[in-house]
């Protein structure tokens, strides 16, 4: 967690913003936070510990963290932006369940294998991906009577 923070730091150096204690205890509570948090969610968080933190500042400070490739924006359900740590995790896909929001987060070999051989059969350079897979979780099928 320190290292991720030095980063997000010198990040903010480099371009010239402030390294403030508002922004500092934003980081922290993100970096503290695991799984998928929209902006809102890390303002309560914040709240609860710092009440003089402002929205706006999580909220920026939350742009920040993801233009510094520390936090990356999913969005499910195209309700609600969600942020993830980036920084120091392993790459993951997800399962999302449109009936309840369950996020399951998983990582498989041979996808990574197959998507590998597919963009080098294409001759494509890829920058990143996501996989994401649309169903109904267990929970939900069971309560549907399925």
């Amino acid at each position: 967690m320190e290292f991720a923070e030095k980063v997000f730091f010198k990040y903010l150096k480099e371009r010239g913003f402030y390294n403030t204690a508002q922004r500092r205890l934003v980081v922290q509570e993100f970096l503290r936070l695991e799984g998928h948090v929209c902006a809102d969610e890390l303002y309560r968080a914040v709240k609860k510990k710092h009440p003089r933190v402002g929205q706006t500042t999580v909220f920026r400070t939350v742009k920040l963290l993801k233009e510094a490739k520390l936090a990356a924006e999913v969005n499910f359900t195209g309700k609600r932006r969600r942020f993830e740590h980036e920084w120091g995790h392993r790459h993951h896909d997800h399962l999302i369940c449109v009936g309840c929001g369950r996020t399951i987060e998983f990582a498989n070999k041979q996808i990574e294998k197959i998507q590998q051989q597919v963009t080098g059969s294409m001759n494509f350079q890829p920058l990143h991906h996501r996989l994401e897979i649309f169903g109904h979780c267990l929970k939900c099928r069971k309560e549907k009577g399925e």
